[in-house]
């Protein structure tokens, strides 16, 4: 898979890509990442990208020209027809498990990451074929929400976690769409006076299995009662 991301931070990517499960698919070969700079398609010597939006009103915009032709300068590489080019913004649509495992089955990702009040609406109209959005509140620019995608997509691919069953079994998981994972311990077995629950000691691998589908219940219905009424109205015995 290739990844490319437009942004006038390309500084932010480097050292956040190349830790973790991120950093760990790039050296297996799973991804490779191209981070443009949007100030190299500015249309002046000053690299402007950004202007005062029609209409008056605070901010700065993105301007349509630069973003385009970045967008243009990848698309022969990512494939024009099969890598979506999302926008990270407020309208999109809501960033979810289920489009990570989607996005995971592209060959190329393309990110535009808007900056500032947002991006010349014509961007949308001429390059972008879906936009997302990782949350209701505001961040100061798309870089950290594309790099939210692209840890959950990239945790997707083959080859990238060490044990998939792991995966298998996160929140959100194709095994927990609707529920989160259960409680977790590790050594020691006792610390300030809290031990590890007697079950997850016994040895018992079907009391453990059913152990950890109680705590997985009970930790939805006191963490997050909204997943167990989705559940419900789409007909699934929780």
């Amino acid at each position: 898979m290739d990844i490319y991301f437009i942004t006038i931070f390309p500084d932010m990517f480097r050292e956040a890509l190349a830790a973790g499960m991120t950093g760990i698919a790039e050296r297996n070969g799973a991804v490779r990442y191209h981070v443009v700079n949007l100030r190299d398609f500015a249309e002046d010597r000053y690299g402007s990208v950004d202007d005062y939006p029609y209409g008056g009103g605070p901010g700065m915009i993105l301007m349509a020209p630069p973003l385009v032709r970045a967008v243009e300068s990848v698309r022969p590489a990512a494939g024009a027809g099969d890598a979506p080019v999302i926008l990270l913004s407020p309208c999109g649509a809501v960033f979810t498990q289920a489009k990570a495992h989607e996005l995971a089955g592209k060959s190329s990702l393309v990110f535009i990451c808007g900056r500032y009040k947002g991006v010349d609406e014509r961007v949308r109209d001429l390059v972008v074929t879906e936009s997302l959005s990782i949350g209701d509140y505001i961040l100061s620019g798309g870089e950290l929400a594309a790099l939210v995608v692209t840890d959950a997509v990239v945790r997707c691919l083959p080859n990238v976690i060490g044990d998939e069953r792991s995966r298998d079994t996160d929140s959100f998981s194709a095994e927990r769409e609707f529920s989160l994972d259960a409680a977790y311990y590790t050594r020691p077995p006792e610390f300030r006076g809290l031990a590890v629950p007697e079950t997850l000691l016994s040895g018992n691998h079907a009391r453990i299995a059913e152990w950890r589908e109680r705590s997985a219940r009970e930790r939805t219905e006191r963490c997050r009662p909204d997943l167990l009424a989705k559940a419900r109205t789409k007909g699934i015995d929780d």
